[in-house]
């Protein structure tokens, strides 16, 4: 073998400066061989076409001079016209023509001035050498274009005109007779036109501008019109010299009135050869013209489909935020500009709307209006693509929003497409703020780079959840993440400042409703925020704690703090409680109808007079008017001891009585700096309490213990721990099914279970991961554990392991497959005695052909169990907010009717929530999870509310944050008698914040259902006066009995309806509206018997007993509203539910949790552990 390193001499340190410079001796007797390798063939035809065509910034020079050469080419013919007089008749002397002015009779031309002109020696000089450099040119870029057809660079038109300009001076050259020749130069603007074009495709490729078309286009119209218009100047100027001897500026004006079909006719062409030249050219615009606008107005067409660009130096000198869609629905756009530029330090922004799909015309009207064309712009474009991101400046934009489309049949899919859009943008614009809307919470940890993410299901399944222990709490939510825009009136002492949140609308204010006035100005509370040292709200309170801040800010300001965030951390705590003292550079969060720095403060005076302070609480029903700012009234203080609240925290301890009989109960103060004795000192974490010593029947009777404790199992990443109340050891799978006995239960119904607490049934079809968080909600730690109500989960489709393994842990949680379409699967998963019904919307019905009829199923079958089960509360989810209006629907009702005429006016005032006042959305019956699509707009300005909002629906837990609950008032409650005294209690007793107030009243002024009154005076005689009353009588009291008779109810409306139709003539329309209405009440009450008889049968069949269906208790004549922060002096009625905010009960008990937490990981498999962390 040939020893290869003996062969191949090693290499020169330095041999390629020896090679290049000095040369290297030792190559000379080397075999090898050095190689150049180039990137075009290495001759010089190939380097003239890489400087002449290929390489593109050669190339725009070379055509920009080239383009030069032409306007100067132009430009010399101008100068000769001006400089040439046709009678001089140069040039026909040297060819021996007599070219004396002279007579012609009339059809005959002098052709001399047509075919010489007056040349002067330097111009024709200027004019030779234009020529020649032109022709080399043009001869040497058809030699190097040239791909073996001689004759396609012969014909091409711009070489003709490059010939009949440049070849005649040539030929001057050698003939000097032929000097004055007319030659036809103006022609070179077809040629500076072609340049021109060339030139703008040069340089478009050099920038990397890929956006030109229209440019283009709008270029060759242009071009086109200025060449047309200039030969047509030049052809009449030149072949008019043997006619009417016009100028260039004549001959400008015959044009210009000639094209534009106004023909005055003072200036016109005498002789035949210049009408000619008209004629041809009038064609050739007719021609070309035509396909020139043809063309702008199809890339125009397209360019108003795409949207565009957004201008570069419009993204530098102003504001612009982007919106991602997957599809853009008139809805979506106006709730995001509605909310988006409902902040006045917004109304200067731009909005870029980017969206895959064409425009639809609902889109396009609205984008039309001078309100949002000023301030909209739509670009059709992908987030996936570079290009359109830099159509929409997205590295110049101040936020991005991505949303997912929710109509999606495969919500997985949806999610998919939102995590790439957001990936592209954080790929493109690394320092663009990110706001991302998610639907499914198992897909939110590949987004957790976004600054600011809302999962929808997250959000959905805790607001359901909570709705069922704190009633309205989706109310409560929607109500403080919107803002209300309706326009507002002076109302009294109430009045808005300029520039602030408007919160009434003019319609509420004039309602005769009280309950509308007081829900409508209650409605206008946000969440707001500021530094302590530079608040007047709170500065004064700095070292005190935090419920004595809160408590005196409400009584003297009227605004509630609800929580605080310290300097140095990012971490949002709501009521820290009292322990907690306020520093001054913390932040306060605050609820009330505007921001400090909008309001305008007004001393009071200190002492007021006794009889304005009875007025004040003149009446439980009449409430007093308040300024936005306002002292309001006197709460007594005496210290004296009180009760602390147990773990379920119902009632209000009344006050022992001291002194004298008449003076009303008083309230301990509420200390400056809490008292450690004082504080309640109940370990939650224990089983020492009695509600858990004593376990339920059920409870005992299966074996099983609660404990307190971190899910071992969580469905999907991303979930926030929560300390619930779970099981020792987790359920057999088969226990789980509610219907269906195994070999450790024989239980097949919800009846059969025994449970003490009424049921909360859901009614979904899918058990997705989602639906973990509205689990976890119902089995907070905090949650009392004799409250727990059961769940059971009704599916549409069985449910898999990894969410069984998740709920088997949880005490009380049950599923059946069934359908709410199915009374049977209704009666067995315990309908009859449950407490709440939620109702999910199904996914499969979001895909409809019209986007409304999404929600005709859920609408339908909710309607159906709100005949079949009257009293049952039925909490739905719909997909429109626009369909709340179909919920508990009743067409002949006339207060039903009322309150829709009142919806109308709204959204015709532009109000954001025009369906605030309907009754179901109102009592918290119904949501929709688009109205929390607000919440991420919402964010931009107040980057704290989506904390906020998980902190209040359970999905975030804070050591040392507190939680909202309720508190029902009671009989024994009353003695607060107001809002204020009871704040003034709650913050010196518990610690708890409250922050409004749930308010049920009877139905007043309105016939409903469930109220039958018959008035039949008017059509009997006198002498049955007394028969008829007492036969009303009863009549009334047969709606809360069950022992009523439908065949004489039937056989009386007959008899009612004879006596209306013989009758009815006598007596006013209005009356007769009202006798028909109730016969239709008993007709409604007969069907609702019957009703109740098929189901008492179902249930007889299924072998349930029917002893607990009320068919009867219905709730029809009741409204509920919520009250958000009323004002201090509001009276608390009876069966008013208060929200509160309570403090961790954790941050009483220093060192239990880690040891409790420990104890009962210590029960948990080891592989659960493992599964549970990763």
């Amino acid at each position: 073998m040939v020893d290869l390193d003996s062969e191949v001499p090693p290499l020169p340190p330095r041999y390629r400066f020896r090679d290049l410079l000095l040369g290297d001796q030792g190559w000379q007797s080397d075999d090898r061989v050095q190689v150049e390798f180039y990137m075009n063939e290495n001759t010089f035809k190939e380097r003239l076409k890489l400087f002449f065509i290929k390489n593109q910034r050669s190339s725009l020079r070379i055509r920009l001079f080239n383009f030069s050469l032409k306007l100067l080419s132009c430009f010399l013919y101008i100068v000769r016209v001006l400089l040439d007089d046709p009678t001089q008749g140069l040039g026909c002397k040297e060819l021996n023509r007599s070219c004396s002015s002279q007579n012609y009779t009339p059809g005959t031309i002098d052709w001399s001035p047509i075919i010489w002109v007056n040349r002067s020696l330097p111009l024709w000089g200027l004019q030779v050498s234009v020529a020649v450099i032109s022709l080399f040119e043009t001869l040497l870029l058809s030699y190097l274009s040239y791909k073996g057809n001689i004759w396609e660079q012969i014909l091409r038109i711009p070489f003709l005109l490059e010939i009949i300009n440049a070849v005649p001076f040539i030929i001057t050259i050698f003939w000097p007779v032929l000097r004055n020749l007319f030659i036809p130069v103006f022609l070179n603007c077809w040629l500076a036109k072609h340049a021109l074009e060339n030139m703008i495709n040069d340089l478009h490729r050099a920038i990397q501008r890929t956006q030109s078309a229209m440019f283009n286009q709008v270029l060759i119209l242009i071009s086109t019109l200025l060449c047309l218009i200039f030969t047509c100047i030049c052809g009449i100027q030149h072949l008019e010299r043997a006619g009417n001897r016009l100028t260039l500026f004549d001959s400008l004006y015959f044009c210009i009135v000639t094209f534009s079909t106004v023909g005055f006719g003072d200036v016109t062409p005498k002789i035949w050869p210049s009408k000619l030249l008209v004629v041809i050219m009038i064609c050739v615009a007719l021609v070309v013209l035509p396909i020139q606008f043809e063309q702008l107005a199809y890339l125009w067409m397209e360019r108003q489909k795409s949207g565009g660009n957004y201008s570069r130096y419009r993204a530098q000198t102003e504001k612009h935020v982007v919106l991602c869609v997957s599809s853009l629905k008139i809805d979506l756009l106006m709730d995001f500009l509605n909310e988006f530029y409902a902040h006045p330090r917004l109304q200067d922004y731009y909005v870029v709307i980017l969206c895959p799909t064409e425009m639809d015309a609902q889109v396009r009207r609205v984008l039309q209006i001078p309100m949002w064309s000023q301030r909209v712009i739509y670009l059709q474009g992908s987030a996936l693509k570079d290009q359109d991101l830099l159509r929409a400046k997205m590295d110049n934009a101040e936020a991005c929003f991505i949303l997912s489309s929710r109509c999606e049949v495969d919500r997985t899919a949806a999610d998919h497409q939102t995590i790439l859009r957001a990936w592209a943008v954080k790929d493109f614009a690394p320092n663009c703020p990110l706001y991302v809307q998610i639907l499914k919470p198992e897909n939110k940890f590949h987004i957790k780079f976004a600054d600011h993410v809302v999962c929808e299901e997250e959000f959905k399944y805790a607001m359901l959840a909570l709705n069922c222990i704190c009633p309205a709490t989706s109310t409560l939510i929607t109500l403080l993440v919107h803002t209300s825009r309706g326009h507002t009136a002076p109302w009294e002492a109430f009045r808005q400042l300029t520039g602030t949140k408007q919160t009434l609308n003019r319609e509420s204010q004039q309602s005769p409703e009280q309950w509308q006035k007081m829900y409508g100005r209650c409605s206008g509370n946000e969440v707001y925020h500021i530094n302590l040292e530079e608040s007047t709200f709170f500065a004064e309170y700095e070292g005190k704690s935090f419920t004595y801040a809160s408590f005196h800010a409400h009584k003297k300001f009227g605004v509630c703090l609800i929580g605080v965030r310290k300097e140095d951390n990012k971490n949002i705590l709501l009521n820290p409680g009292p322990r907690y003292i306020m520093s001054s550079t913390d932040i306060c969060f605050y609820i009330n109808i505007t921001k400090e720095e909008n309001s305008a403060f007004k001393k009071q005076e200190k002492h007021r007079k006794n009889h304005e302070s009875k007025l004040s609480y003149h009446g439980a029903s009449r409430l007093p008017v308040h300024s936005i700012i306002a002292s309001m009234g006197t709460v007594a203080i005496d210290l004296q001891d009180t009760g602390c609240r147990g773990a379920s925290g119902a009632t209000l301890a009344l006050p022992a009585q001291g002194g004298r009989e008449g003076r009303r109960p008083s309230i301990a103060p509420v200390l400056e700096v809490a008292d450690s004795s004082s504080l309640p000192t109940c370990d939650l974490l224990s089983d020492q309490s009695e509600d858990e010593t004593t376990p339920s029947d059920e409870e005992g009777s299966a074996g099983f213990e609660y404990a307190k404790g971190y899910p071992p199992y969580s469905p999907y990443i991303g979930s926030s721990p929560t300390f619930c109340h779970l099981l020792h050891e987790k359920v057999p799978f088969c226990c789980l099914r509610l219907d269906k006995g195994c070999q450790h239960n024989y239980y097949e119904d919800a009846k059969a279970y025994g449970f003490k607490n009424k049921l909360i049934i859901v009614a979904a079809e899918t058990a997705g991961n989602g639906l973990y968080n509205f689990i976890v909600p119902l089995r907070a730690y905090y949650r009392p554990k004799k409250e727990l109500n059961p769940i059971v989960l009704l599916l549409d489709n069985p449910p898999d392991m990894h969410f069984l393994d998740a709920i088997c842990w949880f005490p009380m949680v049950y599923y059946m497959v069934g359908s709410i379409d199915n009374l049977d699967d209704l009666l067995r998963c315990g309908v009859t005695f449950a407490a709440n019904m939620v109702v999910v919307d199904k996914e499969s019905t979001m895909s409809a052909e019209e986007d409304y009829m999404a929600d005709a199923k859920t609408i339908v079958n909710v309607q159906t169990l709100f005949r079949l089960f009257s009293s049952l509360s039925i909490i739905t989810e719909l997909t429109h907010p626009a369909n709340m209006r179909f919920m508990q629907f009743r067409a002949k009702d006339c207060y039903s009717l009322a309150l829709s005429k009142l919806e109308k006016k709204e959204r015709e005032k532009g109000s954001n929530l025009a369906f605030m006042f309907r009754l179901p959305f109102a009592a918290g019956r119904v949501f929709s999870i688009s109205m929390l699509d607000t919440l991420l707009y919402q964010s931009f300005v107040k980057d704290y509310m989506i904390s906020i909002t998980r902190l209040l629906l359970g999905l975030d837990t804070t050591p040392g944050s507190g939680f909202l609950c309720s508190m029902k008032i009671t009989e024994e409650d009353l003695w607060i008698r107001t809002y204020a005294r009871l704040y003034q209690k709650l913050c010196s007793s518990t610690g708890d914040i409250p922050i409004g107030v749930y308010r049920t009243e009877s139905q007043k002024l309105t016939t409903s259902e469930s109220q039958i009154s018959i008035s039949v005076e008017d059509w009997e005689d006198t002498k049955d006066t007394k028969e008829q009353f007492s036969s009303r009588g009863n009549h009334r009291n047969s709606t809360s009995s069950d022992q009523s008779d439908h065949p004489l109810l039937r056989r009386k409306s007959m008899q009612w309806a004879r006596r209306l139709s013989r009758r009815a003539p006598r007596h006013s329309a209005k009356t007769a509206e009202k006798i028909n209405q109730q016969r239709m009440n008993l007709y409604r009450r007969s069907e609702r018997q019957e009703l109740a008889e098929l189901v008492k049968n179902r249930m007889k069949h299924l072998g349930l007993s029917p002893a607990g269906y009320d068919e009867m208790n219905d709730h029809q004549n009741t409204l509920s509203y919520i009250l958000i922060n009323p004002s201090p002096d509001t009276r608390l009625e009876l069966n008013d539910i208060v929200y509160l905010i309570r403090p961790d009960p954790l941050t009483y008990v220093p060192n239990a949790g880690p040891s409790r937490k420990n104890s009962f990981c210590n029960t948990v498999g080891q592989d659960t552990r493992e599964e549970t962390q990763l």
